[in-house]
């Protein structure tokens, strides 16, 4: 049922309402009739028990395993994202920064992948630290040919720091590599955010929700009335 339904986009509220009120409505999850009552989620009508599977699905996976899973996932990517980036510095001689919302992209994905297709706080946080790192690995080998009395051992240990020594240590054009990480980062988080949910109901099949009434204006007093 999750395959079909997007929950990252809220639907103006009303639609599923006025559908819900004609003949023939069905749920948008298992598609059975809706008889008696339903609930707008996203603008689209669900019956009671799809609701809860759609909040069961958007609910954050708790315990180690999950999240171990997302990050070897993650981690995986992360290394192929890293060598995909340094193969385009290596060989054109360029920092794009469409490379860098590949690398998120590859990261979130693949975070969400092993989290069952689900997300939240601590899977945003792993996939930024993720893409984080992944453009810190891209320049390991270009440190490693400029600084080559230094072991390789403690290159490896400062890629945490290595994105940041660049965009220092090549002002003005390190703030590009900022932007890269920048965007690298927010694409990861953007697709392992816990979906949005907005739950309204139950209504009954047959009737609309009533938007508030406007208060009425207060009424003139009558000719006849003392002044």
């Amino acid at each position: 049922m999750s395959d079909d339904l997007q929950f990252d986009r809220v639907a103006p509220a009303g639609p599923a309402a006025q559908a819900a009120s004609a003949a023939g409505v069905v749920c948008a999850g298992c598609r059975a009739r809706l008889e008696t009552d339903y609930y707008e989620v996203n603008g689209r009508p669900f019956c009671v028990d799809c609701r809860g599977r759609i909040e069961a699905i958007a609910e954050t996976p708790r315990g180690l395993t999950p999240f171990a899973t997302a990050a070897v996932f993650g981690l995986g990517a992360a290394v192929a994202g890293a060598a995909i980036y340094y193969a385009v510095i290596a060989l054109l001689h360029l920092e794009i920064g469409l490379v860098a919302i590949l690398i998120g992209y590859m990261v979130g994905y693949a975070v969400r992948k092993g989290a069952g297709g689900r997300g939240g706080r601590r899977f945003q946080i792993l996939a930024a630290v993720l893409t984080y790192c992944a453009v810190g690995l891209a320049y390991t080998p270009l440190a490693m040919q400029e600084a080559t009395d230094v072991p390789r051992i403690f290159a490896l240990v400062m890629i945490p720091v290595l994105p940041v020594l660049i965009v220092v240590g090549s002002m003005p054009r390190g703030l590009i590599t900022a932007a890269i990480i920048f965007f690298g980062i927010r694409q990861a988080m953007r697709m392992t955010a816990r979906p949005v949910l907005q739950i309204s109901g139950p209504f009954r099949i047959g009737t609309t929700p009533s938007p508030p009434s406007a208060p009425s204006p207060p009424s003139a007093p009558s000719a006849s009335s003392p002044a």
